[in-house]
């Protein structure tokens, strides 16, 4: 039983919020790839980035603002170049993009924050970027997240997006978000980029330290490849527009938005885990018996990240060894004879003791549980076309509420933690490729 509901909207969805997204001539394509997500006051401004030292400009430039000054009034993100490893220049191009579109919102440049994706080493293509900000300003609309959420995808299949309202002080307060991930993806904040969107008020000490708690339970959670990116962003806005009294501590109503603002977090990692290049299900790793939760979620995600795991799973292999040996390499001690697994309501092992179980009928678990909403032969191939051969309208809404679940017990510890994960398919190899090819 949770204390709120699903809405629609996404990031339009809490109060005070608009959002855009056009075709700007930044993808090869021509698919939409420029996105603005606006608070029509300012907003306190909390983020959680990447952890490489091989950073886009984008991550270094809302660091800094960030630093100085913990509000804003809107996020400009581009698809098509990440800005990442282009220098100097790549660094001005930073600058000017945040300077013009305070310009043309007549807001000062930094209450702009920026997010960029695509190809690492190629800088934003700025005439275009330019030519675009004026058309994109022109589209801001209170329903316009969908858009906003289609123009910040590169290899994705789906858009991600999700809105939850629950009441505080007799008052709605609505979170919303989007995000974009399919490849690159390991839990190393951030792993993606994502939006999210609040109306309460919550002082910006408070909303950093909500933000990193939700962060380390999703984004910091989930894993494709294992590669993190170079642009990792989380970025959330809170405007205080839903008038309920401001949050400065923890407290009830406090941890009702933090459990709140987690749930919105938790459902756009899983869409990213599902939709992982090449993927074909979700992977859902529950790990007990740990001393804490940091432990646990660190054999979870051991687990999810193990590639030999992710192929069985592919292969719907129910080979519980792969699973051990991932748990026994995670760098937490826990004693053998404790090891208990399990895959979906199959019991594989038990106190580090193998157990006879119906093969085939494990194995026909893992196909059954396998989201089978995706059409075959639906997978990018490369950056260039992004993904201009896939028609979107045949593609089904992800169905995050059937994945193949590895439950596993290492110890009596009161420590529980969760990873999420995707299969590795043949279609991963060819989607990275041919890259940039």
């Amino acid at each position: 039983m949770t204390d709120w509901q699903e809405i629609t909207g996404g990031v339009t969805a809490p109060r005070g919020y608009q959002a855009a997204g056009i075709r700007a001539g930044l993808k090869p394509s021509g698919l939409p790839d420029l996105a603005l997500i606006l608070s029509n006051v300012e907003a306190i401004a909390a983020g959680v980035f990447t952890t490489s030292q091989v950073k886009a400009a984008c991550v270094d430039y809302c660091r800094q603002r960030l630093l100085s000054k913990q509000s804003a009034r809107a996020i400009l993100c581009n698809a098509g170049q990440a800005n990442a490893a282009t220098g100097s220049q790549g660094w001005l191009d930073a600058l000017e993009s945040a300077m013009i579109l305070g310009q043309e919102l007549n807001i000062p440049s930094e209450s702009v924050l920026l997010a960029s994706t695509g190809v690492i080493g190629r800088r934003i293509a700025m005439d275009k970027l330019k030519a675009g900000i004026p058309q994109l300003v022109a589209a801001l609309s209170e329903t316009g997240s969908d858009a906003a959420a289609e123009a910040i995808v590169t290899t994705d299949l789906v858009t991600k997006s999700i809105a939850l309202e629950t009441v505080i002080g007799d008052r709605p307060v609505r979170i919303g978000g989007i995000a974009k991930g399919s490849g690159m993806i390991h839990p190393n904040m951030a792993t993606l980029l994502a939006f999210v969107t609040c109306d309460a008020a919550v002082s910006p000490t408070l909303w950093q330290q909500m933000l990193s708690r939700a962060a380390d339970r999703s984004f910091n959670s989930i894993t494709v490849d294992g590669d993190t990116s170079t642009n990792d962003s989380l970025i959330a806005l809170a405007n205080g527009q839903s008038r309920t009294p401001a949050l400065t501590e923890m407290g009830a109503d406090a941890e009702k938005l933090e459990a709140m603002l987690t749930a919105v977090c938790q459902h756009l990692a899983k869409a990213i885990a599902r939709d992982g290049e090449g993927a074909t299900c979700l992977i859902e790793v529950q790990v007990t018996g740990a001393s804490d939760e940091q432990l646990a979620t660190q054999v979870a995600k051991t687990i999810a990240g193990s590639s030999l795991v992710k192929a069985a799973i592919f292969g719907r292999d129910p080979n519980w060894g792969r699973i051990a040996a991932a748990a026994g390499r995670a760098g937490v001690p826990f004693e053998q004879e404790s090891l208990k697994i399990q895959i979906g309501n199959f019991l594989l092992m038990e106190n580090g003791q193998p157990l006879t179980f119906d093969r085939a009928t494990a194995s026909e678990y893992l196909k059954q549980a396998a989201d089978s909403a995706m059409p075959q032969g639906m997978v990018a191939t490369n950056m260039s076309n992004d993904l201009s051969g896939v028609d979107r309208t045949q593609i089904k809404t992800q169905r995050l509420d059937n994945p193949v679940i590895i439950t596993v017990s290492i110890g009596n510890g009161h420590g529980s933690g969760k990873a999420w994960g995707c299969d590795l398919s043949y279609d991963y190899v060819k989607i990275n490729a041919e890259y940039t090819t």
